[in-house]
């Protein structure tokens, strides 16, 4: 089920309102020339003093299963259950340090700004990405050895559409589901807080 079209209150770009998040994968591998593609779009993202403070680990289970088995590993074990056949795995992580030693504030804003370009771009692509909070921070950490300095934000899996009936009828139920968000006026506000736009 590769689309699946957001009901907008008014037209926006498809690019935008196609991309979602789904949970039914096939373990078709993912071609390096698309892996590269999708860190290419992440790498052109805005950022504060164009510091670009994002590191993205990419876990291509065809090229190092070990290490792909290792990320998977930190996954809460609902996210492993319908992550079993997804090819890829990359973990969105920010250096929280600016060069001069100080606190980068907009470190986290930044890298989620790349990893949104990641995403597009693995939808303009016709590849399934999904953004996860769901995984062992502490224990992704220690496994990469991940420096002090670094914030370890999020993991996306990616890769091919696979079939929707063959996940467990809850996940079924919410991959059919309606895709839907809070309203316009409760997210925009026009000139004062609350005042809606």
């Amino acid at each position: 089920m590769a689309n699946k079209p957001a009901p907008t209150a008014v037209p926006i770009h498809e690019l935008i309102a196609g991309r979602w998040s789904p949970r039914a994968y096939s373990s078709e591998p993912v071609s390096r020339e698309h892996l590269h593609a999708v860190l290419e779009a992440a790498r052109w993202a805005p950022s504060s003093y164009n510091l670009q403070p994002w590191r993205f680990m990419v876990f291509d289970r065809s090229a190092d299963e070990v290490s792909f088995k290792r990320a998977f590993a930190t996954l809460v074990p609902f996210n492993q259950g319908w992550n079993a056949p997804a090819p890829v795995l990359i973990a969105a992580t920010t250096h929280t340090l600016t060069n001069k030693g100080e606190i980068n504030r907009c470190a986290p804003y930044d890298t989620g700004a790349a990893a949104m370009a990641l995403v597009l771009q693995a939808h303009a692509l016709g590849l399934a990405a999904h953004q996860m909070s769901g995984f062992d921070v502490n224990a992704f950490r220690k496994a990469f050895a991940i420096p002090d300095d670094v914030e370890v934000i999020a993991m996306i899996s990616l890769g091919h559409f696979g079939e929707v009936d063959k996940l467990d009828p809850v996940l079924r139920e919410r991959e059919k589901s309606v895709r839907t968000r809070l309203p316009l006026s409760d997210i925009a506000f026009s000139g004062a807080w609350k005042k809606a736009f």
